[in-house]
Order: structure tokens, then sequence, then C-alpha cells
């Protein structure tokens, strides 16, 4: 008697499947946990560290394997690679309602997380706390996309709350350093983009340090850089302005 797996027959143990509907029939792809979310949110590039396996399935827990005709029929390729990536890109992850409630909650928690680092009152130049992000993302029902980074949706809520409390981002602080005589000339450039001028020395080049919004960094980095043909330097200081002192906005 001999004991044998099918070979159309493929075994994997924990698994996440990603499922998708084409062409009337079910396609299936087994990833490792936790990245199908990376993958789909950018932060993971290696689709070899996303896959446990390069073959596509009607049924991954069953170990059925699709047949390759099917498979040209439905995504027009018999390329096992782009077919893959078609289904993490556009299938359903298969989780469990405890996992997926687990997630979720995981996820609204880093959100807030992010928005209470980046973020200050800016009356009082103080932070606010994880959990009064929090409720205040409960006030107005944010719900958690799971096809979104946790960075992409912090700064959609920092949107969103602006419209509800007192929030914005905290400032950077900046030390520009520009040769002599590109100095004033790209001065006016630049005030646009500063928030406050904190000191200003014009010497054998102008030197100034500055509190910008760190969303204007990369646009004033390309200026100098572009303007001073690479003479010119732009350098962080810090990355939040906050008042000095341990006391947080409740």
């Amino acid at each position: 008697m001999s004991i044998f797996t099918p070979t159309n027959q493929i075994r994997l143990t924990n698994v996440a499947v990603v499922r998708m509907k084409k062409g009337g029939k079910r396609f299936e792809i087994a990833c490792y946990k936790n990245k199908v979310i990376s993958w789909r949110s950018g932060a993971e590039k290696d689709l070899d560290e996303v896959l446990q396996t390069s073959s596509v399935f009607n049924n991954v827990s069953k170990g059925q394997v699709a047949k390759k005709d099917d498979l040209s029929k439905a995504f027009g390729t018999d390329d096992l690679t782009e077919i893959c990536k078609q289904i993490l890109a556009k299938g359903e992850l298969q989780v469990s309602d405890k996992e997926r409630q687990s997630q979720l909650e995981t996820s609204f928690r880093d959100i807030a997380t992010i928005v209470a680092e980046k973020c200050v009152n800016p009356e009082t130049k103080r932070p606010y706390t994880v959990n009064l992000i929090e409720r205040a993302m409960k006030d107005i029902h944010y719900s958690v996309k799971a096809n979104k980074s946790t960075k992409q949706q912090a700064l959609d809520v920092i949107r969103q709350l602006k419209d509800s409390m007192e929030i914005q981002r905290a400032h950077m602080r900046l030390r520009l350093v520009l040769p002599a005589k590109d100095g004033k000339r790209l001065k006016e450039k630049l005030k646009p983009l500063i928030k406050v001028m904190e000191s200003e020395d014009f010497d054998d080049q102008l030197e100034m340090v500055c509190l910008v919004d760190p969303g204007c960094y990369r646009e004033m980095d390309e200026l100098i850089r572009c303007e001073t043909k690479g003479k010119g330097s732009l350098e962080v200081l810090s990355l939040k302005d906050v008042e000095e002192g341990d006391e947080r906005l409740e």
C-alpha cells in the first residue's frame, strides 16, 4: 500500500489566504501572515517575502492547485508572478472575525499614536496624549481602512480632526545655509514656506534658523539644491516645535 499526495495538491500551514473570484472561478494564493498588509502599504517590496509559494490555488486549505487553462482564461496570462500580484492587489484577505477585529484595534491605536507624535495644540504648542486622539477619532466615527498604511491614514485623521479640535502638525526646526550671492534672492523665494524665522545671520553666507510645516521640507530642499547648485545646505535641527516640559494635553 503506497501513501502519496496527488501532484495537484500542496499542503501548507500557518497561512494567510488572499482570495479573488474571476471568470466565474475562485483563485487563492498562500501568503505569510502580516506580509499582505505590508505589501499593500508599500513597506514590503519583495514578493518572495509575501508568498509562501508562487502557486495559485482553487482552494489553499485543501491544497488544490488551479489549472493552467483556468488561469489563462481568467487572467489573460499564465505568468504566475503576474497573477499573484493581481490577486494580492485586488483580492480579499481571509481572516477570522476575531483576528480582523484585533487587527483593526491595533491599527486604530497605531494611527492615534502617529497623530499624537506628529501634532500639537497650536495654542499651547503642547502635544496631545494618544488616549485623547483615540477618543477624538471615535467622536468623528473614523474607521480604519485595511488597504491604506497607518501613516497615510494618520494624515487623513489630522485633516478630519481640524474640523472638531485645535490641532496642527508640529513644526520642524531647520538651519539653512545659503551662499552670499544667492542669499537675498533665495530668502524671498523661501519666505512663503517659513512659519517662524528664529534667527538670521548674514556674513560670508546667509544662515537662518526657522520653523516650517513638515510638508514643506522636500520643496525647500529641492529649491535650495537647484538654486545654489548644491552649495547651499538644509539641516533638520528638531522634528518638533514643542514647548519644554512633560505636560500633555488630556
